[in-house]
């Protein structure tokens, strides 16, 4: 049996990049699956590629967030799994972030993410039905390079969400949980490396070309030491 078999999954933010490589591995285990997206010709297409259903919104505003997951209750009866996928990956640093900018990555990056788990855990405990929600978090949770610091700043905060639910909901039966898969080649990273970075069409052999950067070590606090 297949690993979603029987599964009303629903993936937010599934038309392109890593939403829609997940839109395309939950139909290939068995799910049935919604998912959601701006722009109806990208969703159009890969629903008719997948057999998902697609459904248009624009997770910035709390309201279609939310609505996402009653969409997927009155197109398929329930919400079994949410899969928070929409990301926002604007460069800005700290001192060239504007109001703007900062606004819109909370919006997409840890709003979203918030309200549609809302709707989600909701529908579940009404259920009184096990479920799953798993967020796509990123490792500049801990830290971040600095053209991405109102990035970094929602994905700490949604790391922080993503924990604070699971404890509160772990006796409801609702696994929640955050991964952080790294850096991902899609559609959207091409789009962000060409204007922000001034890359040119063979800047992913450049990019391999790099050598490794190395982790920096982790201070370890010691009690009594200042600073």
């Amino acid at each position: 049996m297949a690993l979603l078999q029987d599964k009303i999954v629903l993936v937010n933010g599934g038309s392109q990049g890593v939403g829609a490589g997940i839109v395309r591995a939950a139909v290939r285990e068995g799910a049935t699956v919604v998912f959601t997206g701006r722009r109806v010709e990208v969703g159009e297409k890969l629903a008719a590629d997948t057999g998902a259903l697609f459904v248009q919104a624009d997770l910035a505003d709390p309201a279609q967030a939310g609505a996402s997951v009653a969409r997927t209750v009155d197109a398929r009866g329930r919400v079994d799994c949410l899969v928070n996928a929409a990301g926002l990956t604007s460069r800005g640093s700290l001192l060239d972030t504007t109001p703007e900018l900062f606004d819109q990555h909370m919006a997409i990056n840890l709003r979203a993410p918030f309200f549609a788990m809302q709707a989600a855990v909701a529908d579940m405990k009404t259920r009184q039905a096990p479920g799953t929600i798993v967020s796509i978090g990123s490792n500049c949770a801990h830290a971040g390079p600095p053209y991405l610091a109102p990035y970094s700043a929602a994905k700490a905060g949604l790391a922080g969400l993503t924990r604070n639910a699971a404890h509160a909901h772990r006796w409801d039966r609702i696994r929640i949980n955050g991964l952080n898969i790294g850096w991902t080649d899609t559609e959207g990273e091409d789009t962000t490396q060409r204007p922000f970075h001034d890359a040119g069409d063979d800047w992913r052999c450049t990019i391999q070309a790099r050598p490794v950067a190395t982790t920096p070590r982790r201070l370890r606090y010691t009690p009594g030491q200042s600073g």
